[in-house]
């Protein structure tokens, strides 16, 4: 059986939505099924079951299936770094930093990374569902596309093509997408699929038999826009989440600094009725939430100056409210953040943080990775005193994040998925993709 690559007519079409869904219903029809993605760039990632760093997509995504988590699946990830330099995780791990140009000049050296991650993969399961990245024909990169290209080229994937019409130009995306393809991968295009379509989707008949009869593009499905709280990639998804604050008893505040990272701890709060999420990005008195909290940070030297260039900081140190800290947040909490081994800074620089806790942080060369049940645990940053965690008055911190998941949350994961992929399911014609992989029963 092909494995499959999933391409985006644009950049966020829905990719990793529509990875995790085709995987669940081929999984449901009793095959093994793994997601992958071969690059990926988010500052969002999660500990896996074997200690490696990998994307919160593809975590997310072999969490939906039920899979062991590996770096296989995501085998190489860039976080952002200083200025054009970027942190290269590769095969799980912090390799090292490097500046973007760099890192793409001697993109040939990670590929046999990716390659022993995808024939693993291939090995331990009947299908793979390659997630691309960004749109596969960005000419002047099409080169150093290691998600969409040199996926597709190397182990001669069977493509679907995933068009988000709320963006507008749907056929100008799908046509162009297509006629730009190389002419190989053309022929390994099986379909396109319509995402995020709102309103009477009859509307679209018309389109559907434009895209299969001009385009000779079979149409796999028109799917409608669903909010779904879950499995936030990035800040363009983080930006689609829906909650209603009617019956709301308590408002928190998350404060988003530039490079806040791994949001999805707030996706149990999101999906808490009886909490209203606002993210906070400006100078606003905090007095009026019931908690302000500070969450995971990329860069927390770069964040913890724009809390002080937009007066965020002195609204933190004069507030009663009840403030947690999460990783990064709970390191702004001490008294100082010193990065001798210019972990985030170009040179050794110590800053002054928020001061609500009697010790400093110091940045360490070896990132800690740990897994504990639902949490875990991704830092350089170290306290001595309190390594663990500190809580006193209003002030609460931790490493750990997680820290809202519950059995409530565990079980509205659960059904929110499954209605998802039941309401998907019956418009997806996964007859046709699973003849065109050449799928057989025996």
């Amino acid at each position: 059986m092909y494995n499959i690559s999933i391409f985006g007519t644009s950049s966020d079409a829905g990719k990793s939505t529509i990875t995790f869904l085709i995987a669940k219903i081929l999984q449901d029809m009793g095959l093994k099924v793994a997601p992958f993605k071969a690059q990926n760039v988010s500052n969002n990632s999660n500990v896996c079951d074997d200690g490696s760093e990998i994307a919160i997509a593809q975590h997310f995504q072999a969490d939906v299936l039920g899979i062991t988590t590996s770096y296989h699946l995501n085998p190489i990830l860039l976080k952002s770094g200083q200025g054009n330099m970027a942190s290269l995780i590769v095969e799980g791990k912090v390799v090292q930093t490097k500046d973007v140009k760099e890192y793409y000049r001697d993109l040939d050296i990670l590929k046999p990374a990716v390659n022993r991650a995808f024939e693993y993969l291939d090995k331990e399961y009947d299908c793979i569902i390659a997630e691309g990245a960004g749109s596969p024909v960005e000419l002047n990169l099409m080169d150093k596309d290691l998600s969409n290209i040199y996926i597709a080229n190397r182990f001669n994937t069977k493509i679907i093509l995933v068009a988000d019409i709320q963006k507008g130009g749907v056929f100008a995306s799908i046509w162009g997408v297509y006629n730009l393809l190389p002419k190989k991968l053309q022929q390994n295009v099986i379909g396109v699929i319509i995402n995020k379509f709102q309103g009477d989707m009859s509307l679209f008949d018309e389109g559907v038999k434009i895209i299969e009869e001009r385009f000779k593009i079979p149409v796999l499905a028109v799917l409608p826009y669903i909010p779904f709280n879950l499995g936030f990639e990035d800040s363009a998804s983080l930006k689609n989440f829906t909650q209603n604050c009617q019956k709301a008893t308590k408002k928190y505040a998350i404060i988003s600094y530039p490079t806040m990272s791994n949001y999805n701890d707030f996706e149990p709060l999101i999906a808490n009725n009886d909490i209203c999420v606002e993210f906070v990005s400006s100078n606003i008195n905090l007095d009026q939430y019931d908690m302000v909290i500070l969450p995971g940070s990329k860069l927390v030297f770069k964040d913890l100056l724009w809390l002080k260039k937009t007066g965020l900081f002195d609204q933190l140190k004069k507030t009663k409210t009840k403030i947690l800290g999460i990783c990064g947040g709970y390191e702004m909490m001490f008294e100082y953040i010193i990065d001798n081994l210019c972990i985030e800074t170009s040179k050794p620089t110590k800053i002054k943080a928020l001061g609500f806790i009697d010790d400093d942080i110091i940045f360490q060369k070896e990132k800690i990775l740990k897994k504990i049940g639902d949490r875990f645990e991704i830092h350089h940053g170290i306290s001595k005193k309190y390594p663990n965690g500190f809580e006193k008055d209003n002030i609460k911190g931790t490493f750990l994040h997680g820290l809202f998941v519950d059995d409530d949350f565990k079980l509205y994961k659960k059904q929110t998925i499954n209605n998802f992929v039941d309401t998907m399911r019956s418009k997806l014609n996964i007859k046709f993709v699973l003849s065109q992989c050449g799928f057989s029963k025996n």
